[in-house]
């Protein structure tokens, strides 16, 4: 399930764009409901009230609406985040810390995240995230954002501001739909807290040109 590109055509005429998206929220209440072995192609047309036929004229199989529900998804996620992200960024100027973007990063994906769980769910736990899927490219945009935002403010060379860049998304995106999945009885509002504390202060510590953790006896 990875990249765009998978319907047979696009529709031109009304009514066939009002079918496509039939077809499409069908495709995500069948992988929310079925999970992602047990939506067929038969199912998602039935419950969009087109016949087989109807479908394959669009899509030529399943991973091609999934593939749809899911870059729909991301699509919209990237830009709540990276809108949410460059905003706090500009608004707290060069010589801020890193807590106002840190934390209105943290609460446009809790945000986007609490909207649809169960979605968020089969996602994380069922569908693969290949090197070149939609969600290894939502993260390699984050990435860049931070990357970016690091090298401005001096936080060493790319190589290192990378990897720090690397290190905060994947540790950001894991205990967030963690938060959100596993649900463990934290107010939302102190997760916040404590994640902002927590990768404000590694970030900021790259800033000053500190080290977050000891690295063994010098």
């Amino acid at each position: 399930m990875s990249g765009r590109g998978a319907r047979r055509r696009e529709p031109r005429q009304e009514r066939s764009r009002a079918m496509v998206e039939r077809i499409v929220a069908a495709g995500r209440d069948v992988l929310v409901t079925r999970g992602y072995d047990g939506a067929s192609t038969n199912r998602i047309a039935a419950a969009a009230g087109v016949s087989p036929g109807s479908f394959y004229q669009y899509f030529p199989d399943k991973d091609a609406v999934l593939t749809e529900v899911l870059d729909r998804y991301l699509d919209a996620m990237e830009a709540r985040v990276s809108r949410a992200f460059l905003d706090s960024v500009a608004a707290a100027g060069p010589g801020a810390g890193t807590a106002p973007a840190v934390r209105a990063t943290l609460e446009a994906l809790l945000d986007t995240f609490g909207e649809e769980p169960d979605l968020l769910r089969v996602i994380v736990e069922q569908l693969p995230r290949s090197p070149g899927g939609r969600r290894a490219a939502f993260a390699g945009r984050i990435d860049d954002l931070v990357t970016t935002v690091l090298l401005t403010r001096g936080a060493g060379d790319t190589d290192a501001a990378r990897a720090a860049a690397w290190t905060v998304v994947r540790t950001v995106e894991h205990l967030t739909t963690g938060f959100v999945l596993e649900r463990p009885g934290f107010a939302r509002a102190v997760v916040v807290d404590e994640l902002t504390a927590l990768v404000a202060g590694y970030l900021d510590a790259r800033l000053s040109g500190g080290r977050v953790a000891s690295d063994g006896p010098s």
